[in-house]
């Protein structure tokens, strides 16, 4: 077993990856901005080892690097929340960091994109990767926003480490005028546009906008944003980086991990709603976006810019300002084990008092982590408790812990439609086909996302109650036939008229 200092020999999360700690762990950091090769440099290292996994902070660079990985000879499992795709004699995972599997040795593991550690929801997946990923190498790649605390870790753990800084291959240069000058005009716009170029929003509404009127000007467009679905989202970068697109209209989607053609970034706006309130973009948002143009080997420079002249200034300012965060304490989340210890002790039949009791009484009091943000989960448990008070504990927790956004009235519909078939222990169908499903217009674009969200629920949970979604092995069918009408209503699809830019400088008589 590997030497583990004293004073942590006791820390029940440490003790939580046995695997982990039985091997001597060497950790290569890759880090650097975005278009410097950190993670080629760790993929060669994975291709080349006897075992390896990729854990990916999306399904959709999972999948990209599962097809890499194949493509290279190498056989390659996907292991999502949502799939199980498995090669006969694959040594070899490609996986969402959520379903790492801290119990199989390999010889070398890729974490990316490890500033996510700093995220509100998702960051105690980074710590159990970096904490209990059973591999004696161990990559690790990303920006050096969250470097120091990483380090803590790994030093109180006496394993090694070495740390390479890499460069952008191509300059990345900031245009000095925005694209319509000092104010934005619509006109102007459409004389600006090239063939390259990645127009930024941060809503599905102004995507879409945007995405219909540069095609009304004559432009092919590709479109990404949140809500499609990681088939699309690859869909419509395959035409981008193809040709068959000559403009990329996308949310900050792009800004993790998607490799793109893009010669010139431009936001077109320089704020984003979070979810409580419109505030400006920080500088990891901001490197992580502008950081996707000019890409390696494909352009000798990057460009970016805005759309009016006064905007320059702050993405200058976020470009030249150090975007390391200050974290005293890594994430991590609430294992199932002190669920049943602490309801043991209230006691208790509610998920969402013993999330409570375990946030509020039960802190974790040493140096090196804290619990994780818990607002989504102790929301989706407060909701699992008023719906089905009487479902065994650990269910209650599976359903707390679902991957669905409850701010989407019809997708909380769904899930509760999930929560009362497995509360009362009734088999739960594929949800129908629709009638739309083979019509070639954009009218139902709204609903075949959600059904796409709805698809992956049920995918989901099919493999944590598979007696109950027993239709499990038939989603993939209906998820193909759902994305090609995505895809085919993308290249139709009207948008909303005004983008929020244009409706907020409207007269207030005509909005």
């Amino acid at each position: 077993m590997h030497a583990l200092n004293p004073a942590l020999a006791e820390n029940s999360y440490l003790a939580s990856f046995p695997h982990a700690r039985h091997i001597k762990r060497h950790h290569h950091f890759y880090l650097g901005p975005t278009n410097s090769g950190k993670t080629h440099q760790a993929l060669l290292a994975l291709q080349q080892a006897e075992s390896g996994v990729y854990l990916a902070p999306l399904r959709l660079l999972a999948m990209e690097i599962r097809d890499r990985l194949v493509t290279a000879g190498v056989p390659c499992n996907l292991i999502t929340g949502e799939e199980r795709v498995l090669m006969p004699g694959a040594k070899h995972t490609a996986s969402t960091i959520e379903m790492m599997n801290p119990n199989k040795k390999v010889a070398v593991a890729v974490i990316d994109e490890i500033q996510m550690l700093q995220d509100p929801d998702r960051g105690s997946a980074w710590t159990a990767a970096l904490v209990g990923v059973p591999a004696e190498q161990v990559y690790v790649c990303g920006s050096t926003a969250v470097t120091q605390a990483c380090l803590g870790v790994i030093q109180a753990l006496q394993e090694s480490h070495q740390i390479s800084i890499l460069e952008r291959k191509t300059p990345l240069i900031l245009e000095e005028n925005g694209l319509c000058g000092p104010r934005y005009k619509k006109q102007t716009l459409k004389t600006r546009l090239e063939k390259g170029d990645a127009v930024i929003a941060f809503s599905r509404k102004d995507v879409l906008t945007y995405s219909a009127r540069f095609r009304l000007w004559g432009y092919r467009v590709a479109t990404i944003y949140g809500a499609l679905s990681p088939e699309v989202r690859r869909t419509e970068a395959e035409r981008f980086c193809s040709g068959a697109a000559d403009i990329l209209v996308a949310t900050d989607a792009i800004g993790m991990g998607l490799n793109l053609p893009i010669r010139r970034i431009i936001f077109s706006h320089i704020h984003k709603f979070d979810g409580v309130a419109s505030r400006p973009l920080n500088a990891t948002e901001v490197r992580q976006i502008a950081g996707r143009a000019g890409r390696y080997g494909i352009y000798d420079h990057g460009y970016v810019t805005t759309l009016e002249d006064d905007e320059l200034i702050h993405i200058a300012h976020m470009l030249a300002t150090d975007d390391t965060v200050h974290l005293d304490k890594l994430p991590i989340a609430i294992a199932f084990e002190a669920i049943e210890r602490s309801a043991a002790q209230i006691p208790t039949r509610s998920i969402a008092e013993v999330l409570t009791y375990q946030r509020d009484r039960l802190r974790i009091d040493q140096p090196l982590f804290a619990l994780g943000g818990m607002d989504q989960q102790l929301t989706q448990a407060q909701l699992v408790d008023s719906h089905a008070p009487d479902m065994a504990l650990k269910d209650k927790y599976l359903f707390a812990c679902a991957p669905i956004a409850l701010n989407v009235p019809f997708e909380k519909d769904y899930f509760l439609l999930c929560l009362k078939s497995v509360a009362q222990s009734t088999t739960r169908a594929l949800p129908s086909t629709p009638s739309w499903l083979t019509n070639h217009h954009a009218k139902h674009l709204a609903e075949a996302e959600l059904l796409s969200h709805n698809l992956s629920l049920y995918a989901w949970l099919g493999f944590k109650f598979p007696q109950i979604f027993t239709d499990a092995l038939l989603v993939s069918g209906l998820r193909q036939s759902v994305s090609r009408y995505i895809e085919q209503a993308l290249l139709c699809q009207t948008g909303y008229g005004d983008t929020s830019r244009e409706l907020d400088s409207l007269p207030l008589k005509r909005r």
